[in-house]
């Protein structure tokens, strides 16, 4: 039990430390730096993921799940109607998660991990899984469609100032949120 504590911790520690340095330096970041952050050995890193590419689709897998975790954490359950998901979308990504907007800032850690040789399948799951969630949410596909890249849009745009303050972040933000009321 304690030795599975102990790969799982191990494991999360190499994950933050490679998405840390992922972020600052790019891909360019060796199996030895990401060790060394994460306080492992180098051959402790590579029993746990057995390549460079093998750590950076993981890293890409945890990013997106915690991406989704985030979004559903801002689902206000009280919504009891059509799009509260959207609605929860537009929240993470205009201004209810730095880090969740960082996912699409033009400088993300996510420009380097799309060249990496296995990345395609797993942003096609990622991608397959967002449509069948919103398709559930109840909203035209449409409307969901414009509000979902939008908020991506206004998330990026927010990394790039002086183009999108506060208060025009804030703005678009309410007008996506009434595009994504049923009644709309």
């Amino acid at each position: 039990m304690s030795t599975d504590r102990d790969r799982e911790r191990t494991r999360a520690a190499v994950l933050e430390s490679a998405e840390r340095l992922l972020t600052e330096r790019g891909t360019r970041v060796s199996v030895a730096e990401v060790a060394a952050a994460a306080g492992v050995s180098k051959s402790g890193l590579l029993h746990h993921f057995p390549s460079k590419d093998a750590l950076l689709l993981a890293v890409a897998e945890h990013g997106l799940a915690t991406f989704k975790a985030e979004v559903l954490r801002h689902v206000d359950l009280a919504e009891n109607r059509p799009g509260k998901v959207l609605r929860a979308y537009v929240r993470t990504l205009c201004g209810g998660s730095p880090r969740a907007m960082a996912v699409f800032s033009p400088s993300t850690l996510w420009t380097g991990l799309t060249a990496v040789p296995g990345m395609g399948p797993i942003t096609a799951a990622d991608a397959e899984d967002w449509r069948g969630t919103f398709a559930r949410d109840g909203l035209p596909e449409a409307r969901s469609l414009v509000v979902r890249h939008a908020a991506e849009g206004l998330a990026a745009a927010a990394g790039m100032p002086p183009y999108l303050d506060e208060r025009e972040l804030a703005v678009a933000r309410d007008a996506l949120l009434d595009l994504a009321e049923p009644d709309a």
